[in-house]
């Protein structure tokens, strides 16, 4: 049986390295066996997506990053997956669709980049108030030129809404979710009876 690959993404602030952690604790604290990864990924081209944006933008920073998914999904995600593990992975193809947008790429591009990118069995995306979540991305520092004050979260918390409604019509499993009030523990909670929800159909009969 192959694993179950879930996907964490969101705006920035809105907790999604933190989910990430604590569903990975929820889930092998219940016997299940993980493995968490991120993207871009910390192979060469992942980390030159991730640490040279200041250099590489547009059409070019969206190849970099489509270029390490399918690296990322070849070398990394799938085997695990075939290992039958959850695969939990921190950013994925929702990312794309929202900053690349923002960067200035038409959506047809981004999209036909990652046309043949595993569409996940469960895609999270977070969401919060863009008050809190510029407050959280101050404290702790801006991670790249993408985190750049409350109109780039007010844009973001659009975006992100708009992309989660667009691949639920698309046929994806999406759970949308508001960080703005809820802790971690109780979101790692409720995803984490999601993704064993999941499990034990795939394990006991045919997805609903």
């Amino acid at each position: 049986m192959t694993g179950l690959f879930v996907t964490v993404d969101g705006m920035g602030g809105a907790g999604k390295t933190t989910l990430v952690e604590h569903l990975h604790r929820y889930l092998t604290d219940r016997g299940h066996p993980v493995h968490a990864t991120t993207e871009p990924s910390h192979e060469r081209l992942g980390e030159i997506a991730r640490h040279q944006t200041s250099i590489y933008s547009g059409h070019t920073l969206a190849c970099l990053v489509a270029a390490d998914r399918y690296h990322h999904l070849t070398t990394e995600i799938r085997p695990h997956l075939d290992a039958g593990r959850i695969v939990l992975c921190d950013r994925y193809i929702t990312s794309s669709y929202v900053l690349q947008y923002m960067d200035g790429v038409p959506l047809t591009f981004v999209e036909a980049l990652n046309a043949e990118a595993d569409r996940p069995d469960l895609a999270v995306v977070l969401t919060a108030e863009p008050e809190v979540a510029a407050a959280r991305i101050a404290q702790r520092g801006a991670h790249s030129r993408f985190e750049a004050g409350i109109t780039t979260s007010v844009r973001e918390a659009a975006l992100y809404r708009e992309v989660a409604e667009r691949l639920t019509e698309d046929g994806w499993r999406v759970a949308a979710v508001d960080t703005t009030t809820v802790s971690p523990e109780h979101l790692a909670a409720e995803i984490g009876e999601r993704i064993t929800a999941q499990v034990a159909v795939r394990t006991t009969g045919p997805d609903l």
